[in-house]
């Protein structure tokens, strides 16, 4: 824009191709009196017939939420071609006008795949998933983009069923069709549904390798199932499909390995990497500090920031729990004062959940509850919870019967809050208030959730609830768990471990 100015000023007269980076720029900026300016100056150019440079302005229009300029834009056009019909639709559906949109897409004189789908994604993104099936079942030839178009939008609305549906009967797929069913598990966190379908995907569609998007929703599946083997197993894939320095594949390793506890591995592909982004940084980081290593943590942050990595938010929640940890609570401080006066960042939750936690862990629960008290927003959940675990361990009812009652406020439907609380008062021998606690619980209504642990065996997941009675080799595992249980109360039971192939069944 200011290389243009100097133009203008210089009196250089621009030509039909100066204009539609000078529009671009306007709409990049997002500068509306700007562009104005530019639309003038095009008029007075001689340029307001130019298709190319009218079909830049009604864009630049739609973009800056200005559609009624964009209409006149297009009305004033003496010839229209298919790129301003859909340049004109998308921005009624981006103004949210489907209507309008609609009536535009009905009097188009010719269309293609693309205004087609233009108008069946208008559909999707309000919802109306029933008018944009039938739309594209009016679609005249539609291409593989057109059937993937409506496969995404089906699980971005939630309508999974359908779309599992919609991409069996789907006649040919890519590996943009793979990535809308895995991509649409991983969104709604189904993340056993997302192993199944790459194990799928493998099966059925040799011919389409998975790209980096797929590895990374995979890998993200695994991270969250705790599925060790199975990530590795995408690793050495990766790494033998050309992946290896591929900074979005091992940032997914690092979560991956990182929150399934296997550091080393994790700290193996950090020092594998050639290029390292600020996810690469933030997601070992984490990890290290998740798993008890927070003197690690601590110094990868330093070494962050000795290789001119600016840290974000999501960086000092990191570095802020690697102290909680380890009980740092000068150098905590000390760290949010940083992350405020030397990097602008405005502590949000998280960042004073972080302090609260290391207060209230390090025995400090009077100040932990004056910090709660001080900060500029409403404390949520979490460090309420946090507060009222250590109330627990420092035999504080007084205090815990306070964070209790700011939790009923917050989740009145949680049972899990009563639960801790009961703990407290069974810990201290006040089975009266214990019984009360239970009544509390079983009027909400709601009962805790069956606990589950999920196992990795031959490269399946198994998942076994508490008290489980549907377990396909339930005889058996009670019977081994039985046999242990009776083993270990033996005064010598560590001699006895011989004995546990006798009762092996698996």
């Amino acid at each position: 824009m200011l290389v243009f100015n100097q133009m203008k000023k210089r009196d250089i007269k621009p030509n039909c191709f100066t204009f539609p980076f000078v529009i671009k720029s306007c709409k990049k900026l997002g500068d509306l009196v700007e562009s104005k300016k530019v639309h003038c100056f095009v008029i007075k150019a001689g340029f307001q017939d130019n298709p190319f440079i009218s079909i830049s302005m009604i864009d630049l229009y739609s973009t800056l939420g200005q559609v009624k300029s964009a209409r006149i834009m297009f009305d004033a056009m003496p010839e229209r071609n298919i790129v301003a019909w859909t340049t004109m639709i998308s921005g009624y559906i981006l103004s949210g006008d489907i209507e309008n949109a609609r009536a535009l897409f009905d009097l188009t004189p010719d269309r293609d795949v693309i205004i087609w789908n233009t108008m069946v994604s208008g559909y999707i993104g309000k919802g109306d998933m029933c008018t944009a099936k039938q739309l594209f079942d009016e679609m005249p030839n539609p291409d593989i983009m057109a059937y993937n178009t409506l496969l995404i939008g089906y699980f971005n609305n939630d309508e999974f069923e359908k779309g599992e549906r919609f991409f069996n009967e789907m006649p040919e797929k890519n590996v943009f069709s793979w990535n809308g069913l895995i991509g649409g598990y991983a969104r709604k966190s189904q993340f056993s549904k997302v192993l199944d379908a790459f194990d799928r995907m493998l099966k059925e569609s040799s011919d389409i390798p998975p790209n980096d998007a797929t590895l990374v929703s995979v890998l993200t599946a695994c991270s969250r199932l705790g599925a060790l083997d199975m990530g590795k197993s995408v690793h050495v894939y990766a790494e033998s499909n050309g992946y290896k320095q591929n900074v979005y594949v091992g940032n997914g390793l690092i979560d991956m390995y990182s929150r399934c506890g296997s550091i080393e591995d994790a700290l193996d592909v950090f020092n594998g990497m050639n290029s390292k982004d600020l996810i690469t940084w933030n997601s070992l980081i984490s990890g290290l500090a998740m798993h008890g290593r927070g003197t690690d943590a601590l110094t990868m942050f330093d070494q962050m920031i000795n290789a001119n990595v600016k840290p974000d938010k999501i960086t000092f929640v990191g570095v802020l729990c690697a102290c909680t940890h380890m009980g740092l609570i000068d150098e905590g401080f000390s760290l949010l004062n940083l992350m405020i006066k030397d990097y602008s960042i405005t502590p949000e939750i998280e960042h004073h959940g972080c302090i609260v936690d290391l207060l209230a862990r390090a025995g400090y629960l009077e100040e932990a509850f004056a910090y709660i008290k001080a900060i500029p927003m409403q404390a949520d959940a979490v460090i309420w919870s946090a507060l009222l675990g250590a109330c627990r361990t420092y035999k504080n009812i007084e205090l815990a019967e306070y964070c209790l009652e700011q939790l009923i406020k917050l989740e009145p439907k949680n049972p899990a809050n009563y639960v801790m609380l009961a703990n407290i008062c069974k810990d201290m021998n006040r089975w009266e208030d214990v019984s009360r606690l239970k009544v509390a619980m079983k009027d909400t209504g709601v009962r805790k959730p069956t606990g589950c642990s999920l196992i990795e065996v031959n490269g399946s997941l198994n998942g076994f609830y508490s008290l489980d009675e549907k377990h396909p080799k339930r005889d058996e595992i009670y019977r081994v768990s039985n046999q242990l249980v009776e083993l270990l109360k033996l005064p010598t039971y560590s001699s006895k471990l011989d004995k546990l192939e006798e009762y092996y069944v698996f």
